[in-house]
Protein backbone atom coordinates (compact mmCIF):
# COMPACT_ATOMS: atom_id res chain seq x y z
CA UNK A 1 0.00 0.00 0.00
CA UNK A 2 2.42 2.32 1.07
CA UNK A 3 4.50 1.49 -2.33
CA UNK A 4 1.29 2.70 -4.24
CA UNK A 5 0.90 5.76 -2.38
CA UNK A 6 4.22 6.67 -3.27
CA UNK A 7 3.22 6.01 -6.90
CA UNK A 8 0.59 8.06 -6.83
CA UNK A 9 2.92 11.26 -5.15
CA UNK A 10 4.93 10.71 -7.92
CA UNK A 11 3.20 10.03 -10.99
CA UNK A 12 1.64 12.78 -13.37
CA UNK A 13 0.27 10.24 -16.06
CA UNK A 14 -3.17 10.43 -15.03
CA UNK A 15 -4.51 7.27 -16.52
CA UNK A 16 -1.43 5.82 -14.20
CA UNK A 17 -3.05 7.59 -11.17
CA UNK A 18 -6.55 6.03 -12.12
CA UNK A 19 -5.51 2.67 -12.27
CA UNK A 20 -2.89 3.12 -9.14
CA UNK A 21 -5.74 4.41 -6.73
CA UNK A 22 -8.39 1.39 -7.92
CA UNK A 23 -5.16 -0.91 -6.99
CA UNK A 24 -5.24 0.71 -3.49
CA UNK A 25 -8.69 -0.12 -2.78
CA UNK A 26 -8.19 -3.25 -3.50
CA UNK A 27 -5.33 -3.44 -1.04
CA UNK A 28 -7.36 -1.63 1.41
CA UNK A 29 -10.16 -4.49 1.06
CA UNK A 30 -7.88 -7.12 1.50
CA UNK A 31 -7.09 -4.87 4.66
CA UNK A 32 -10.30 -4.65 5.47
CA UNK A 33 -11.05 -8.73 5.15
CA UNK A 34 -8.17 -9.38 7.41
CA UNK A 35 -9.50 -7.64 10.01
CA UNK A 36 -12.54 -9.16 9.88
CA UNK A 37 -14.89 -6.31 8.67
CA UNK A 38 -15.84 -8.13 5.34
CA UNK A 39 -19.14 -5.85 4.75
CA UNK A 40 -16.93 -2.69 4.90
CA UNK A 41 -13.96 -4.58 2.40
CA UNK A 42 -16.65 -5.17 -0.20
CA UNK A 43 -18.12 -1.74 0.08
CA UNK A 44 -14.23 -0.52 -0.45
CA UNK A 45 -13.72 -3.38 -3.65
CA UNK A 46 -17.40 -1.64 -5.24
CA UNK A 47 -17.61 1.89 -4.30
CA UNK A 48 -13.44 2.43 -4.46
CA UNK A 49 -12.09 0.44 -6.83
CA UNK A 50 -14.95 -0.27 -8.97
CA UNK A 51 -17.45 2.87 -9.40
CA UNK A 52 -14.59 5.61 -8.54
CA UNK A 53 -12.10 3.82 -10.82
CA UNK A 54 -14.76 4.20 -14.05
CA UNK A 55 -15.96 7.76 -12.67
CA UNK A 56 -12.72 8.80 -12.67
CA UNK A 57 -11.71 7.02 -16.32
CA UNK A 58 -15.44 8.79 -17.74
CA UNK A 59 -13.48 12.21 -16.54
CA UNK A 60 -9.72 11.74 -17.84
CA UNK A 61 -11.89 10.58 -21.20
CA UNK A 62 -13.12 14.33 -20.69
CA UNK A 63 -9.64 16.24 -20.03
CA UNK A 64 -5.80 15.85 -20.77
CA UNK A 65 -3.94 12.76 -19.56
CA UNK A 66 -0.59 14.52 -18.10
CA UNK A 67 -1.14 16.64 -15.18
CA UNK A 68 0.12 20.03 -15.42
CA UNK A 69 3.50 20.81 -13.00
CA UNK A 70 2.36 23.18 -9.87
CA UNK A 71 3.98 26.70 -10.28
CA UNK A 72 6.08 26.68 -7.28
CA UNK A 73 6.10 23.60 -4.14
CA UNK A 74 3.13 22.61 -2.17
CA UNK A 75 5.25 23.48 1.42
CA UNK A 76 2.51 24.88 3.12
CA UNK A 77 -0.27 22.13 2.53
CA UNK A 78 2.58 19.30 2.88
CA UNK A 79 3.82 20.37 6.21
CA UNK A 80 -0.18 20.86 7.42
CA UNK A 81 -0.30 17.14 5.89
CA UNK A 82 2.43 15.94 7.88
CA UNK A 83 1.15 18.10 11.62
CA UNK A 84 -2.17 16.47 11.06
CA UNK A 85 -1.09 12.75 10.67
CA UNK A 86 1.47 13.67 13.35
CA UNK A 87 -1.69 15.13 15.98
CA UNK A 88 -3.60 12.07 14.60
CA UNK A 89 -0.69 9.50 15.61
CA UNK A 90 -0.04 11.20 18.74
CA UNK A 91 -4.32 11.29 19.80
CA UNK A 92 -4.41 7.33 18.79
CA UNK A 93 -1.71 6.74 21.87
CA UNK A 94 -4.32 7.42 24.12
CA UNK A 95 -6.72 4.42 22.42
CA UNK A 96 -6.79 1.15 24.44
CA UNK A 97 -4.72 -1.55 22.73
CA UNK A 98 -5.82 -3.30 19.81
CA UNK A 99 -8.12 -6.28 20.48
CA UNK A 100 -8.27 -5.46 24.27
CA UNK A 101 -10.66 -7.53 25.58
CA UNK A 102 -11.13 -4.53 28.71
CA UNK A 103 -11.55 -2.04 26.37
CA UNK A 104 -15.00 -0.21 26.67
CA UNK A 105 -16.44 -1.32 23.65
CA UNK A 106 -16.32 -4.82 24.58
CA UNK A 107 -17.03 -4.21 27.97
CA UNK A 108 -19.90 -1.83 27.32
CA UNK A 109 -21.30 -1.44 23.97
CA UNK A 110 -21.29 -4.55 22.11
CA UNK A 111 -23.22 -6.54 25.25
CA UNK A 112 -25.69 -4.38 25.47
CA UNK A 113 -26.04 -4.21 21.57
CA UNK A 114 -26.23 -8.07 21.30
CA UNK A 115 -28.57 -8.10 24.60
CA UNK A 116 -30.87 -5.77 23.90
CA UNK A 117 -30.39 -4.98 20.51
CA UNK A 118 -33.16 -7.62 19.31
CA UNK A 119 -35.74 -6.44 22.06
CA UNK A 120 -35.08 -2.75 21.82
CA UNK A 121 -35.46 -2.65 18.47
CA UNK A 122 -37.43 -5.56 16.92
CA UNK A 123 -35.00 -6.58 14.40
CA UNK A 124 -33.02 -10.21 15.04
CA UNK A 125 -29.62 -9.46 13.08
CA UNK A 126 -27.79 -7.08 15.36
CA UNK A 127 -25.83 -5.51 12.28
CA UNK A 128 -28.98 -4.03 10.72
CA UNK A 129 -30.25 -3.22 14.28
CA UNK A 130 -27.07 -0.97 14.62
CA UNK A 131 -27.24 0.31 11.73
CA UNK A 132 -30.49 1.29 10.84
CA UNK A 133 -32.01 1.87 14.40
CA UNK A 134 -29.03 2.78 16.87
CA UNK A 135 -27.39 4.75 14.07
CA UNK A 136 -29.97 5.19 11.87
CA UNK A 137 -29.81 8.59 11.25
CA UNK A 138 -25.72 8.84 10.67
CA UNK A 139 -26.52 5.79 7.86
CA UNK A 140 -29.23 8.49 6.57
CA UNK A 141 -26.60 10.99 6.05
CA UNK A 142 -24.18 8.97 4.97
CA UNK A 143 -26.33 7.20 2.18
CA UNK A 144 -27.50 11.72 1.43
CA UNK A 145 -23.88 12.62 0.79
CA UNK A 146 -23.11 9.48 -0.89
CA UNK A 147 -26.29 10.05 -3.33
CA UNK A 148 -25.25 13.71 -3.30
CA UNK A 149 -21.78 12.79 -4.52
CA UNK A 150 -23.26 10.23 -7.41
CA UNK A 151 -25.56 13.46 -8.66
CA UNK A 152 -22.39 15.67 -8.90
CA UNK A 153 -20.49 13.43 -10.43
CA UNK A 154 -23.79 12.93 -13.21
CA UNK A 155 -23.69 16.45 -13.68
CA UNK A 156 -19.72 17.04 -14.08
CA UNK A 157 -19.59 14.13 -16.47
CA UNK A 158 -23.11 14.74 -18.41
CA UNK A 159 -22.29 16.28 -21.91
CA UNK A 160 -24.89 19.00 -23.40
CA UNK A 161 -25.35 18.90 -26.99
CA UNK A 162 -25.30 22.40 -28.20
CA UNK A 163 -28.63 23.55 -29.59
CA UNK A 164 -28.11 24.53 -33.23
CA UNK A 165 -29.49 28.07 -33.95
CA UNK A 166 -31.23 29.02 -36.58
Amino acid sequence: MVGAVLALAKNRNLFAVVVLSGAYSFLMATVLVALDAVDVAMTEAAVGAGISTVLFLGALHLCKSHEAKPAHKPLIPLALAISTGALLVYGSFGLPAFSDPQAPIHTHVAPRYLNDGPRETGVPNVVTAVLASYRGFDTFGETTVVFTAGIGVIALLRRRKKEKRP
